[in-house]
């Protein structure tokens, strides 16, 4: 018999982490559903390797100058936190706020911005926001550096309205205007020791380590403005505080959390076009929204609650970040640093997504859009080679706590339903069910040889339900 409180628990752990093995959710369903819920939202701590030992282990991942090494490093921490709602709201934010290193060619400045998710990963979205304009990489990826108080640039101001906060149809072009003229003045220092005493700009590399936030109010425009129907001398806090209030940004980030965490929607630019698939449902997270004053771990915790969330199991295609990052965590490859990171990184760009090189400032569409027939390829072949290979202590553990449980005599049915159990309490349509027995069934002899349980483990991974969420 099934246990569905595991079942639920292990649906909630593929959506808000990046998946669980059997022993984990064992152990979430001991304390229940609304409590793991609770855990997820408010991590005692995180126990993780330090960035010390990070860097001696692997120097590039703490320098993280290139355009590799950011990503790396924190594909290395979704594999092993055990925060994981923690790195997969960092993910969310990323994919919203999108910002690449084709532009910014700075991959610490974009390791500082995963950071600046991170801290506010769950927090107020006004505390956000405010972050992400003060935010070095975004400065440069939106020429805000460029936007002086005698010639604007409305890069910023225009994606802060529709791709971050509020969406096309919700503003007008004067708005935009107003909101760049707000953000004049909001610009970036670059200095090391040396030229602090000199007062000099800096050049490469040092300066570049050090980029931060810096206001210039000889160039900040502080005439009045009108934004959104209210008047003043308004600075960026002000804009991001009118900001928040609009119903139009509650409903806007209410879609992209019910879009990434319960089922798909069409990409953002079709939005006002395109309702949402369950408008009942962003109604509820419009109004934790609002409850909260802002707070995203409040509508986090109304919507892990939801009948609709509780009822979309397997209703989303992984990202390719989302599926390796999960088989990491099965396969426990990544005990410490290793040079191994690098090709699981790479791995993840042959699926379509490059951590911190989004396509563009839109960020990545989702869905099938992750499917093709090039990528469906390198999708199953990394799955079922990991999830299969019992050189990994994960796998290897796997293996034998089945293999102690079985005998020769065991059906090949028993030994399916033990592998769909241990890789996470996995369910699958009753169609795959009969392809795996077929395939277990194969076996002449012996259903507990160890490397028969690791065949059957890497037929599991490469069902269309273990490359859903």
């Amino acid at each position: 018999m099934r246990d569905t409180n595991v079942e639920l628990i292990a649906h909630l752990l593929r959506r808000a982490g990046f998946g669980a093995n059997r022993d984990e959710l064992e152990g979430y369903a001991a304390k229940g559903y609304e409590a793991t819920v609770e855990e997820l939202l408010n991590p005692r701590g995180e126990q993780r390797l330090s960035d010390y030992l990070v860097r001696r282990f692997h120097p590039e991942l703490s320098g993280m100058m290139g355009p590799q090494a950011p990503g790396e490093n924190w594909l290395y921490r979704m594999a092993t936190t055990t925060a994981p709602l923690q790195e997969k709201m960092t993910l969310f934010w990323h994919s919203i706020f999108a910002t690449g290193y084709a532009k910014v060619i700075h991959g610490k400045a974009l390791s500082d911005q995963t950071r600046m998710f991170r801290r506010h990963a769950t927090g107020s979205f006004r505390t956000l926001l405010l972050g992400l304009s003060r935010d070095p990489a975004m400065i440069i990826w939106l020429d805000n550096q460029d936007n002086h108080k005698d010639a604007i640039n409305e890069n910023y101001g225009r994606e802060l309205l529709e791709l971050f906060s509020m969406g096309v149809g919700n503003y007008t072009e004067e708005d935009v205007k107003e909101c760049a003229r707000a953000f004049t003045g909001w610009t970036i220092a670059n200095r090391d020791y040396m030229e602090l005493r000199s007062q000099r700009d800096s050049d490469w590399p040092y300066g570049r380590i050090s980029w931060h936030f810096e206001f210039h109010p000889e160039d900040h425009d502080d005439g009045e403005k009108e934004f959104l129907g209210e008047r003043g001398n308004f600075d960026g806090r002000d804009i991001v505080d009118i900001i928040c209030k609009q119903p139009a940004t509650a409903r806007f980030i209410s879609r992209h959390l019910y879009s990434f965490f319960v089922a798909d929607e069409p990409p953002v630019p079709e939005w006002p076009y395109a309702p949402p698939a369950d408008p009942e449902a962003i109604d509820t997270l419009v109004e934790a929204y609002f409850d909260s004053n802002y707070e995203i771990g409040a509508m986090l915790r109304v919507l892990f609650n939801s009948d609709f969330f509780k009822a979309a199991r397997y209703a989303k295609v992984k990202s390719p970040v989302e599926l390796v990052a999960g088989v990491l965590r099965l396969t426990g490859e990544f005990d410490r640093p290793r040079y191994e990171i690098l090709e699981r990184y790479s791995q993840a760009s042959y699926m379509g997504q490059i951590l911190n090189n989004p396509p563009s400032v839109e960020g990545w569409h989702t869905g099938t859009d992750w499917l093709n027939s090039g990528t469906l390829v390198e999708r199953i072949n990394f799955a079922s080679q990991q999830v299969g290979d019992v050189g990994k202590p994960g796998i290897r553990a796997m293996v034998e706590r089945i293999g102690s449980q079985m005998s020769a005599a065991t059906s090949p049915e028993r030994l399916v339903d033990a592998c769909l159990e241990e890789v996470g309490a996995l369910e699958v349509k009753e169609d795959t069910r009969r392809v795996l027995v077929d395939f277990s069934s194969r076996k002449q002899g012996d259903q507990a040889d160890r490397q028969h349980i690791a065949d059957v483990l890497q037929m599991v991974a490469a069902t269309q339900e273990f490359q859903r969420a």
